[in-house]
């Protein structure tokens, strides 16, 4: 089993916004109207119109992640296993999330692996907790932090490794503007912290 203490993570909902209101759809697309006049333009023009209540209902989908409680996925386990007790490997899992300091696209893989402790989880199941964490406004290296710590938070296994790989368009669409470069970061948990695991985990997600 993982002695593992998991290390505090950011809410999904920061404190004041306990005691604020959320904002209605009528102000949220007011606020997409004032962006499109900063910008230069023209919110009243005909192509413009109905971009607010798209941007909102675009909202939607991009932040689904805050509606969700990514613990809760891992709750199903299967004990049946037949015995097994080597790496379960899910690679090349679509990552779509957006940085939170320019809300600029992050685009790339995630590759998870666990060694299980007797008990597993449905593959889709980890696909499902990227997608939870990865739309919200994220950071790579928290984003990478909060997949693997609530994997083995859950499962209790004997290792969690993540590896993150992905684009940012905060770096190429702004700033230096710079293209086909991708960030890539780990997180390795318990006997994938250390040797002979840990050479043999990184070896087999870079692969």
């Amino acid at each position: 089993m993982l002695d593992f203490a998991p290390a505090a993570t950011q809410p999904a909902v920061l404190p004041e916004a306990v005691t604020t209101p959320h904002p209605t759809r009528a102000e949220a697309e007011a606020a997409v109207r004032t962006l499109i006049r900063w910008a230069g333009d023209d919110p009243a023009r005909e192509g413009l119109l109905a971009t607010p209540a798209r941007v909102v209902r675009a909202y939607e989908e991009w932040f689904a992640g805050y509606r969700q409680d990514p613990a809760s996925l891992l709750s199903r386990t299967f004990g049946e296993v037949g015995g097994y007790d080597e790496l379960v490997v899910l690679r090349d899992i679509p990552l779509q999330s957006t940085c939170e300091h320019h809300l600029a696209a992050i685009r790339g893989v995630v590759h998870i692996a666990y060694l299980p402790n007797q008990r597993v989880v449905g593959i889709s199941k980890l696909a499902r907790l990227v997608e939870a964490f990865g739309r919200r406004l994220q950071i790579q290296e928290r984003l990478t932090a909060e997949i693997a710590d609530t994997l083995a938070k859950v499962l209790q296994p004997c290792g969690v490794a993540v590896i993150v790989e992905a684009s940012h368009e905060c770096l190429s669409s702004r700033g230096v503007r710079l293209h086909g470069i991708s960030m890539q970061t780990r997180r390795l948990l318990g006997e994938f912290a250390h040797e002979p695991r840990r050479g043999e985990i990184l070896a087999m997600l870079a692969g």
